[in-house]
Formats: structure tokens, C-alpha cells, sequence
């Protein structure tokens, strides 16, 4: 699938959810909403004092409404919003969330976090059931690197170490973040087989990690060659 494939009736519907405050016009979601015919918003409303209950279930109600299957594409606190209801919906894997990109989670554990993340602790551990890449900035304020990977882990999802770009949203200057369009394709790529079908866990995990290893060595990294040349043995940062 390429970013700007024409939609027909198997084609997944993504919808973004934003973190804490929203996305303003610069952020990278407000603009894929722009330029993309399969994207819309999740309106979860309460921007600047989230509730967990009432955000997981605005994104309940939009997944259900959506008639066909559905990406996500969250930020921030938007990717605890969608771990929340993982937990909570009871989902057989791949439908009706075949895909996820979530991107600069936020540490809503740490001791640091603001006061109004603390509805969405603790974090929940348990494996997305639904194929996932979760991207994370070097230099995050809101997360902390290997809590990043940590997080990945536990949610069985692919990480993408996107190397020092703040929270990845509006100041980081990455604008309509070619790099995350070429990541969401690779999960809209395996969420699901041409056929209507849904993939086995298995095939979903064997297939984001070849398709999503690629995207970060020849479209989100963009320096294959150089990589190489300081460590052989580690060509891009996408891992389990």
C-alpha cells in the first residue's frame, strides 16, 4: 500500500488520537487528517483535563461507528487512551483495530507526570491485540527512552528509536512526518490480507517486522550507509 492508495470497501479507516490539549494545525495528525482521504479524528473531547473512562469511551464509540476496519494513529497520551481500551474491550486479534503506529507515548508512572495524566495510571502491560509500531524519540521530555522500548515490549509491539527529535509532535519540526506515513503504511500493509481476512498474531508480527524494519532503515532513519559504517552489526533501530 502506498500513502495515497485510493480506498475500496477492504481499505481500514485510520483514526488519529490525540494526547493532552489536542493537535493543533501544525501537528503532524491535524495534517494527515488534511491531506488524507482515510483519516479522521477521534474527538475525545476534555482536551485539557482528560478523564480516562470518557476518552477510552469516545474511542470505543469511533471505533464501532467507523463500518470497516481501523487504524490508529496516536500520540502521547492518545497511545495510552488506545492501551486503556485494549484492556478494557475484550478484542479477538486484528478486529475490529486491525493496526496501531503509536507514537512518543506518555510516562504517565513517572514521578514527574502532570498532574493531569495521573486518570490514565498505571500504564497497561498487557499485548495489544492488534499489530502496533511505537516510535520514540532519544530525547523525549514526557518518556524516557528505555521506558519507551520497555513499553514495546510489554504491548508486543515493534519500537522505532526516531533518535532525538523531543515528543515528535508540532516543535519537533518534523511537520506532515513523511517518515511516520512510510511507518503507518507498513502496519496498514499487514493489518490485514487483501482477501478481507485477518492475520494470525504470528503472521502479523512476522510480517511488521520485515516491512517496518525496512521502513526504518531505507524511509525513517534515510542513512542506511552511514549507520553501517559506524556499527556493521546494527543497520537501523527497529526491534522487538
Amino acid at each position: 500500500m502506498t500513502i495515497f492508495s485510493p480506498l475500496d470497501d477492504r481499505s481500514p479507516i485510520i483514526l488519529t488520537v490525540p494526547g493532552l490539549g489536542g493537535s493543533g494545525p501544525s501537528h503532524w495528525q491535524t495534517l494527515w487528517e488534511q491531506s488524507r482521504p482515510d483519516t479522521r479524528r477521534v474527538e475525545l473531547g476534555m482536551w485539557d483535563t482528560p478523564h480516562r473512562n470518557a476518552w477510552v469511551t469516545k474511542l470505543d464509540q469511533a471505533i464501532r461507528g467507523a463500518q470497516a476496519p481501523v487504524v490508529l494513529a496516536a500520540h502521547s497520551l492518545g497511545c495510552l487512551a488506545v492501551a486503556w481500551w485494549a484492556a478494557l474491550a475484550g478484542q479477538t486479534f486484528g478486529t475490529p483495530v486491525a493496526g496501531a503506529l503509536l507514537v512518543a507515548p506518555a510516562d504517565v508512572d513517572r514521578d514527574a507526570a502532570p498532574a493531569e495524566l495521573h486518570a490514565f495510571r498505571p500504564t497497561p502491560t498487557s499485548p495489544l491485540p492488534f499489530p502496533s509500531i511505537v516510535v520514540a524519540s532519544s530525547d523525549d521530555p514526557w518518556i524516557a527512552a528505555d521506558r519507551a522500548a520497555d513499553l514495546a515490549r510489554r504491548w508486543g509491539s515493534l519500537f522505532i528509536d526516531a533518535g532525538p527529535q523531543g515528543h515528535l509532535n508540532a516543535a519537533s519540526g518534523i511537520g506532515w512526518w513523511e517518515d511516520g506515513q512510510a511507518l503507518l503504511d507498513r502496519v496498514l500493509d499487514v493489518a490485514s490480507e487483501r482477501t478481507g481476512g485477518v492475520r494470525t498474531a504470528a503472521e502479523a508480527r512476522s510480517l511488521l517486522a520485515i516491512h517496518a524494519t525496512d521502513a526504518a532503515q531505507a524511509h525513517y532513519l534515510g542513512r542506511p550507509q552511514r549507520l553501517k559504517a559506524e556499527n556493521p552489526t546494527k543497520s537501523f533501530e527497529a526491534r522487538w
